[in-house]
C-alpha cells in the first residue's frame, strides 16, 4: 500500500499475525453447540478476506505505478515487496526452529 517494501512486509505480517492471535483465541474457547455448516463459511470467508488484503497489500501500488507508466518501478516494488516479506518469513522461522520463540 506504500512505496515501502519495508512497511508493506510489515503491513502484511502484522495482518497476518492478527489473523493468527484470532484463530488461536477462537480455537481455545470450550466449543458451545453442535459443528454446523458455519465454521467452514468462516474459513472460507476468512481466508478469501486474506487473499483480498494480501492483494491490497502487495499489489495496491505495483498496480497503481504500472497503470501510471511507470512499468519499471511497479515490477521493482513488487519484487522488493515479495524479497523482504520472504526474509522476514525466513526469520521468523529461523526464531522458531532455533528455539529463540517458543511455540505451543
Amino acid at each position: 500500500m506504500t512505496k515501502n517494501p519495508i512497511i508493506n512486509s510489515l503491513l502484511a505480517t502484522g495482518y497476518i499475525s492478527l489473523v493468527a492471535f484470532v484463530m488461536d483465541y477462537v480455537s481455545s474457547q470450550p466449543q458451545k453447540g453442535p459443528e454446523s455448516f458455519l465454521a467452514p463459511v468462516a474459513f472460507i470467508s476468512m481466508f478469501t478476506l486474506s487473499a483480498a488484503m494480501m492483494g491490497l497489500i502487495f499489489g495496491y501500488m505495483p498496480f497503481k505505478l504500472y497503470f501510471d507508466g511507470k512499468k519499471k518501478e511497479a515490477i521493482s516494488l513488487l519484487f522488493k515487496t515479495i524479497v523482504t516479506f520472504g526474509i522476514t518469513t525466513l526469520i521468523l522461522l529461523t526464531l522458531i526452529f532455533t528455539g529463540v520463540i517458543g511455540v505451543k
